[in-house]
């Protein structure tokens, strides 16, 4: 007779009952993930050892694994699978350098130590043969990244498939057709949706697990490279301003042969040029001054822009220094008073060749212009509690 709760297509017979009864107390116990892990679509297979997800978000279960295993013990294995997705770790693998993807294992096993941690000491059950990072010496409480080198070469753990460490496993389905699997803009929903639960069970209820707040926090306040950002912000703005083209005479055009007695004109797109406007009140840290202005001047550079074409404004209640730099060594700061950008930038925009670009780095606690400069203004502000500036201000945010 078979038992009740089996499905009699699965390979062996998979006792359902006993599977998503041990969801059910996952998601009780733990509510911020159960849309999580109702989002995952089971696949009963033979070939799996115990449990894995694929990107897809299908989750493969042995039958004879769920056979073996208590229900807390089940429910333990169900928060690390969507774990493994939540965290995106598909994704941060295929960022990794190619040698450390050549070994998917140990990829899966510095996963597995970075998510095993915060599950254990928030009183989950796993079951036997986890790994942990202290089964090698190391500290809890780190990313798989930090884990990965760390590790013995050739280390071995359970596979936990494509949604882990990024490469197909050999019992995952083909891409298509299959069971249903959640697009990746789905499941990226699917992360913000899960991190505001978290904080929302963390305001309400404050025992969430601080892997887990770490976590959420970094979703729905992610933590962006300001150097790329800037660097980006001031390329764009190079570009833009660059895209006034002119007539010149200087270089006539190359029809001109083919019209006798006329001269045309031909076509310039000069390089823009540039001001700086650097906020040298007393609240400014010498320490961030030196990098954001290294950042836009390398930038800068790069793209072609430098000499007398940069030229650099020392501010902070007036402006105490313009220079015409080529490199961040000849940069005279002064100041150290009050704060007001809008004197920088007027006296940026009053000479007699007006800049295309002005940048200002400062800490945001300054008056700004009624209204947009006719140029393209970009504001790098330092520290995350600076206050942001009016909506026409392009802004780039960079830690103290």
């Amino acid at each position: 007779m078979r038992r009740a709760g089996r499905t009699a297509d699965a390979p062996g017979g998979l006792d359902t009952t006993k599977l998503l009864a041990a969801r059910y107390k996952a998601a009780n116990d733990r509510p911020y993930l159960a849309s999580a892990l109702y989002a995952l679509t089971v696949v009963p297979s033979a070939q799996v050892p115990t449990m894995g997800v694929d990107r897809h978000w299908r989750c493969y279960v042995s039958p004879a694994f769920v056979d073996a295993t208590p229900v807390p013990e089940l429910a333990g294995v169900w928060v690390h699978e969507a774990a493994h997705l939540l965290r995106d770790h598909h994704g941060r693998a295929d960022r990794l350098p190619a040698a450390a993807q050549r070994d998917p294992h140990r990829v899966n096993v510095a996963q597995d130590c970075e998510i095993n941690d915060d599950l254990l000491a928030d009183g989950l059950r796993l079951p036997e043969g986890r790994m942990e990072p202290r089964l090698f010496g190391l500290p809890e409480g780190q990313l798989f990244e930090a884990y990965l080198d760390r590790l013995p070469e050739h280390v071995r753990g359970p596979d936990c498939g494509s949604g882990a460490h990024g490469r197909p496993a050999p019992w995952e389905l083909d891409e298509d057709p299959g069971p249903a699997r959640l697009r990746e803009v789905e499941a990226q929903a699917l992360r913000r949706l899960t991190a505001e639960a978290m904080r929302a069970h963390q305001r309400t209820r404050g025992n969430l697990p601080a892997g887990w707040q770490r976590w959420a926090e970094e979703v729905l306040e992610p933590t962006v490279d300001w150097r790329r950002a800037l660097s980006g912000a001031v390329r764009e703005a190079a570009a833009w301003a660059a895209g006034a083209v002119d007539y010149t005479y200087r270089r006539p055009s190359r029809r001109t042969p083919a019209l006798r007695g006329v001269v045309l004109p031909s076509l310039r797109r000069p390089l823009p040029r540039v001001a700086v406007v650097i906020d040298t009140s007393g609240s400014m840290g010498e320490a961030e001054l030196a990098a954001a202005l290294g950042e836009v001047t390398g930038v800068l550079r790069e793209v072609g822009i430098r000499g007398n074409r940069v030229t650099v404004l020392a501010c902070d209640a007036d402006v105490h220094a313009v220079s015409r730099v080529v490199a961040t060594e000849q940069i005279t700061l002064g100041g150290g008073g009050g704060t007001d950008m809008r004197v920088g930038i007027e006296a940026a925009l009053s000479v007699r060749e007006r800049p295309g670009i002005v940048v200002v780095l400062t800490d945001g606690y300054t008056p700004w212009p009624d209204e947009s400069p006719p140029c393209r203004l970009l504001a790098a502000l330092i520290g995350s509690e600076a206050p942001r500036p009016p909506h026409w201000v392009e802004t780039v945010r960079i830690p103290a």
